[in-house]
């Protein structure tokens, strides 16, 4: 093996555990925020894990190219019921979530 081609290993190994420990990192910021969320709305968050849905390349707000992962989630009412919820994550940061929502506060009559 040439002392290029070895280089060439190398750089594409790192590339790919990069990419790898990146998405472990994302799912679970996805999981912790999932079970947060069905924690806050008082709903059992099923299976205890998230499923990554979809991935794509976008444009951040600063203007660099990066991923864009979406993940799946089940939660439900009763125990009976199963709702699917969703999230999507940007460098880390939630920019979409349709799911369990707290319930709103009562209102108190003051007459």
């Amino acid at each position: 093996m040439s002392p290029l081609s070895a280089l060439l290993w190398m750089i594409g190994g790192g590339a790919a555990f990069a990419y790898w420990n990146a998405a472990r990192a994302a799912a679970e910021r996805a999981g912790a925020l999932g079970r947060n969320a069905c924690q806050a709305a008082g709903v059992i968050w099923l299976d205890q894990s998230v499923h990554a849905s979809g991935l794509r390349l976008c444009r951040g707000e600063d203007g660099w190219l990066g991923f864009e992962r979406s993940f799946r989630f089940e939660y439900s009412h009763d125990g009976i019921d199963r709702h699917v919820g969703r999230l999507v994550l940007r460098k880390g940061k939630l920019v979409s979530f349709v799911g369990p929502v707290a319930p709103p506060a009562t209102l108190v009559d003051p007459h």
